[in-house]
């Protein structure tokens, strides 16, 4: 009883029972709807206190009109200023063995992808807290092993930031240095220009970064607690007191949350994806096609600017396509309740008295998800119930989409293939 009385509550998340409820729904929206660093109690209170000092170095604290003023002049001074005055006075001499540099180039992918992670957080701050914006609003509603396993996956989320930014950095402070050794600054002002200029660049260069990394993981944040979510579903076909109602108003709850953080992350999703093909393809191109010889000092700013790309947009696709995998898994897991249900009640009509009857578990060689131990007791939830929610089921199995398509391993395949032939017919280009 407690397991319905549980799920009872979500219907006031979901607004399914606005007639009696409706006062203390609003209330409680009108409670969420705070600026984004706002010191809130949750669950995983301890947690978000680094997520809060990231946007805070990021520049990203919109809780008051000074500091949104002050996060908007750093984004225009970092993303766009810096790079542009790089771009323009920032010159390698003819004098050099290998005058050709991708540095400006890149500057303006890095820069781009960085413009969308400022705009794609910076629309969630007027609307939503940062509870809210991970979901954390509706975790009380959730199992104990939900919200454990969700407090482990903020920790783990900051080790996938530190992994991506702190080696990448190392490796860009010493391309800088051996960068700024070699080039010439048109604007005479002096050896201490050249530091200022040195400074600058890194400080852009980490902004820009960890503003498009810290979107990633957010975005993988969040799909992280859906996966959890669903293996709570999933546990749900494993107990003798779940029926078909509860279920159904589960996965009515996760399938809106799949769906808004769709709508939150396509646009940056779709451009990062289109940005970082074209840079990708155009820079390849200009490898093949240049006719000096690639060293560290010329190329670096590619290496680093590609691994951090592909690191953080690889990212976002797994943990989207994990979504989707298990949504998927989740409908031959309840036909297979449903017919372990239907055995068992079938037999008990012949037997009275038999035992409750239980589908073995996995075996410690088989590691498909979708087996599960289910222990079964007939229990009054009808035949035609259990077939509908399995046909509810197999027609709301998608999770994160883009514009309407499921974002799944068969589409990770699909772009593979479509960079692999790109990559293929630049090859042929530049070979013939």
């Amino acid at each position: 009883m407690k397991t319905i009385h549980r799920y009872e509550q979500n219907t006031i998340i979901m607004d399914m029972d606005s007639c009696s409820r409706s006062p203390s729904f609003l209330e409680k929206q009108q409670q969420l709807n705070v600026p984004l660093l706002l010191q809130q109690p949750s669950y995983a209170t301890h947690e978000l206190r680094n997520l809060r000092r990231s946007l805070q170095c990021c520049a990203l604290d919109h809780s008051s009109l000074l500091t949104k003023l002050i996060s908007y002049v750093v984004f225009i001074f970092l993303t766009i200023t810096v790079p542009l005055f790089t771009s323009l006075f920032v010159h390698i001499p003819a004098s050099q063995l290998d005058p050709f540099s991708f540095n400006k180039l890149l500057q303006l992918p890095q820069s781009a992808i960085a413009i969308f992670a400022f705009f794609t957080l910076s629309r969630f701050f007027p609307s939503y807290g940062l509870r809210q914006l991970l979901f954390l609003d509706v975790l009380h509603d959730d199992s104990v092993y939900v919200r454990r396993g969700y407090t482990r996956q903020i920790q783990k989320a900051f080790r996938y930031l530190a992994c991506m930014v702190l080696p990448s950095f190392i490796v860009e402070l010493v391309h800088k240095i051996i960068f700024f050794s070699r080039v010439e600054i048109s604007v005479p002002c002096g050896t201490l220009l050249n530091w200022v200029v040195f400074v600058l660049v890194l400080l852009s260069w980490v902004y820009r970064t960890g503003l498009f990394l810290l979107a990633c993981v957010l975005f993988r944040l969040t799909c992280e607690l859906q996966i959890l979510r669903f293996e709570g579903l999933h546990k749900l076909f494993e107990g003798c007191e779940s029926d078909a109602n509860t279920i159904f108003r589960e996965h009515v709850r996760i399938r809106r949350q799949l769906w808004i953080t769709s709508h939150r992350y396509r646009f940056f999703i779709i451009s990062c994806l289109v940005t970082i093909t074209v840079s990708q393809l155009t820079s390849l191109l200009l490898v093949l096609e240049s006719k000096s010889d690639t060293t560290f000092f010329n190329s670096g700013d590619l290496v680093i600017c590609s691994a951090v790309q592909l690191c953080g947009f690889v990212l976002c696709l797994t943990g989207a396509a994990r979504i989707t995998h298990r949504a998927q898994g989740i409908v031959s897991i309840a036909a297979k309740w449903h017919m372990v249900v239907t055995n068992a009640s079938a037999e008990s009509e012949q037997w009275k008295g038999q035992m409750p009857e239980v589908l073995p578990g996995p075996s410690a060689s088989d590691s498909d998800s979708s087996e599960i131990h289910i222990s079964v007791t007939p229990r009054p939830c009808f035949f035609h119930t259990r077939q509908a929610l399995v046909t509810y089921l197999q027609h709301n199995c998608g999770g994160i989409t883009l514009f309407g398509f499921v974002l799944d391993r068969g589409l990770l395949h699909t772009l593979f293939a479509f960079e692999l032939s790109m990559v293929l017919w630049i090859l042929s280009m530049v070979v013939v």
